[in-house]
C-alpha cells in the first residue's frame, strides 16, 4: 500500500460512519454489481484535497436526501488498487479519475461525475449534482 495505513484509516472511516460500505477487493466489488439493488453508487475514494475538501462532504450531504441509491460502496484509489481497477472496468467508456462517483441503474451506468467536475466547486454543488441524479434514476 503506497500510503500509510495511519493516513487511510480516518478517510475510511469518513465514508463507513454514514453508512457507505468499502470494497476492498475485486470479488467484493463483483459482489456489489452482481446484487438484485436497482440502484448502485460506487465512490471513488482518494487521498487528494478535493476528495476531503469537496467530495466525501458533497457524497455525505447528498445522502441526506429523500431519494437515494439502494446501495452506495466506495473503493479507494491509490490503496485498494484492484478492488479500485475492477470498479473502474463498470464506468467505461470513462476515464479514472480520483475522486470520482458513478451511479448504476439494473447495472447500467446511467451518471457519472469526474475529478474535473468536483475540482474548484463546494460540497454542496456535488450534493446538487448527485441528488439531481438521485431524483432521476432512483425510486
Amino acid at each position: 500500500m503506497p500510503y500509510p495505513l495511519e493516513m487511510v484509516q480516518p478517510m475510511r472511516e469518513e465514508l463507513s460512519r454514514i453508512g457507505i460500505r468499502e470494497l476492498r477487493t475485486p470479488q467484493e466489488v463483483d459482489a456489489a454489481f452482481d446484487s438484485d439493488v436497482k440502484t448502485l453508487l460506487v465512490f471513488v475514494n482518494s487521498v487528494c484535497g478535493c476528495a476531503a475538501g469537496m467530495a466525501r462532504p458533497g457524497l455525505a450531504l447528498s445522502l441526506t436526501h429523500s431519494r437515494r441509491p439502494e446501495s452506495v460502496v466506495s473503493v479507494f484509489a491509490g490503496v485498494d488498487t484492484e478492488a479500485t481497477a475492477r470498479a473502474r472496468n463498470r464506468f467505461a467508456p470513462h476515464p479514472p479519475t480520483s475522486p470520482q462517483v458513478a451511479l448504476f441503474k439494473d447495472g447500467r451506468l446511467v451518471h457519472i461525475v469526474q475529478r474535473h467536475e468536483i475540482e474548484g466547486r463546494s460540497a454542496a454543488d456535488l450534493a446538487a449534482n448527485l441528488i439531481q441524479a438521485y431524483d432521476r434514476y432512483c425510486d
